[in-house]
């Protein structure tokens, strides 16, 4: 294995070698530190998904080492350099950051917020101008604190108008507070009105990502209910609680809500799975696909992951043994929250309520420059921050490869489309856990059968330009959490 790595890797011990001191900075002409292109170079050319399908990638590409400086060099810029020179044309969601504490408190579902989720939409003459409204609110954060809440609308920030050129440095900005200039909406015509509420960001918010749990006795069916807002593996036994409570409560059918769900933790999603249906650990949840090279140094046993019948604290896992579910779905349904679908959909019913899916079907790894890491280079480990080289605080998310279910299917770059279409309505979005909120209405109206007067018609349905969540540092991105040794010598 040893042999053929270094074969993969055929590139001079000067110019590829991990085992650099801290303290050396690597000059480009000019005097310019090119170390966090260094670091990107060779994290992609060893772990990137597309690596033989990007030329500067290769791993012949360079024959001198004055050559690989010259072309580490050419952006200086590292946030350049990453999109111009290393990223495939197809790559939609590999992403980079000055600040990988930011990052990597991201995936403890940790963030700079104020609270509030939101989505985003385009209107006007020319689909230029912006307009927001409320999803939900965090609890325990400034928003919950304030006059606002799910359902309303707001047209600007600080008395400026939200369009295409300012929203994100009014939204997204460094400015720690804002005021919202909040507006109406009737017969689909959006009016502003004279409420404005005050937000302030603050630092360490944490989201705990089990949203609402539930259980509905309907007709004499119990039918469980769980909104899931991220795949945050820290949240993994609330998870397992809130099952434990649809167990005692007798559920015999149940609801995900994946509808703000962008994604996050493999593991969790292995987890949830065998919540919703199994906890026999030789049935196959999912495998992955790596790049060309690692795809043969990896076994099988390292590429498989199966149902678990205990979290990673080591309880066990309480299942439902259920042979359907139904999943709510908006096209902020991404990434883990399509593995869910995807893994379970060989052994039960999956029945899709809402709109398509995103469509973010590769995992990615948090790379960081830690060369040195024994059997994984660059992937951030917790217990290595003093290995992290102090000069360099960049950080890469890059997408590494993809989970195919245990029938081999893994694509889905187009989403998944619902079986019961039924779009949000900007006018009527309900309140989120109650029974009468449209799209888990439509989902108790599928499971008892019972259709009643309901009218579902859609007056303004909602049609999101982007949301708050995509200016998280996570994303949408699937997180490979599972740990990884191989026998990379890269000396």
């Amino acid at each position: 294995m040893k042999k053929i790595l270094l074969l993969f890797l055929g590139l001079s011990t000067l110019l590829i070698s991990c085992n650099k001191d801290d303290d050396i900075t690597i000059n480009g002409p000019g005097g310019t530190s090119v170390n966090v292109q260094d670091f990107m170079w060779k994290a992609m050319n060893i772990w990137y998904f597309w690596q033989s399908d990007v030329a500067d990638l290769a791993d012949d590409r360079f024959p001198t080492n004055e050559e690989y400086i010259e072309f580490l060099a050419s952006e200086l810029d590292p946030a350049d350099f990453f999109d111009n020179n290393l990223r495939f044309s197809e790559d939609r969601f590999s992403f980079y950051g000055d600040d990988y504490k930011t990052l990597t408190e991201s995936l403890s579902g940790i963030s700079r917020s104020n609270g509030l989720e939101f989505g985003l939409f385009l209107y006007g003459d020319n689909d230029t101008d912006i307009f927001g409204y409320v999803r939900y609110i965090v609890p325990n954060s400034d928003a919950s604190t304030k006059d606002i809440s799910r359902g309303e609308l707001f047209t600007g920030v600080d008395g400026i108008s939200l369009n295409q050129s300012n929203y994100r440095d009014l939204l997204f900005g460094e400015n720690a507070t804002y005021t919202l200039n909040m507006a109406d909406i009737a017969d689909g015509v959006i009016t502003p009105n004279d409420k404005s509420v005050e937000l302030t960001k603050q630092d360490g918010l944490v989201e705990n990502p089990v949203f609402i749990v539930k259980t509905f006795d309907i007709n004499n069916q119990k039918i469980g209910y769980l909104m899931y807002n991220g795949f945050t593996n820290e949240f993994d036994e609330n998870l397992n609680d809130a099952f434990g409570q649809f167990v005692a409560d007798g559920v015999t059918d149940l609801v995900l809500d994946f509808r703000y769900n962008p994604g996050g933790s493999v593991n969790s999603s292995r987890l949830l799975s065998s919540m919703v249906f199994s906890t026999n650990t030789d049935r196959l949840y999912i495998r992955q696909r790596w790049n060309e090279k690692l795809q043969e140094v990896f076994t099988d046993e390292q590429l498989a992951d199966y149902f678990a019948d205990k979290t990673g604290a080591g309880t066990a896992i309480n299942t439902l043994n259920l042979n359907r579910v139904y999943v709510l779905t908006t096209s902020s349904s991404a990434s883990a929250s399509e593995l869910v679908i995807n893994g379970l959909d060989p052994y039960i019913e999956v029945i899709k309520i809402g709109t398509t899916t995103r469509g973010k079907n590769e995992f990615s790894l948090t790379m960081v420059d830690d060369p040195d890491r024994d059997g994984a280079p660059f992937i951030y480990t917790p217990s290595r921050e003093n290995k992290i080289n102090p000069n360099n605080s960049w950080a890469i998310q890059p997408l590494v490869g993809r989970n195919e279910n245990s029938v081999g299917f893994s694509d889905y770059t187009a989403g998944f489309d619902p079986d019961i279409e039924l779009k949000e309505d900007l006018e009527n979005l309900g309140v989120l856990g109650d029974e009468n909120e449209p799209l888990l209405a439509r989902a108790i109206q599928e499971i008892t059968g019972i259709s009643g007067k309901r009218d579902f018609t859609v007056k303004t349905p909602v049609e999101l330009y982007t949301s708050s969540k995509m200016f998280a540092p996570l994303k949408d991105n699937m997180i490979l959490d599972k740990p990884i040794h191989l026998n990379l010598d890269l000396k």
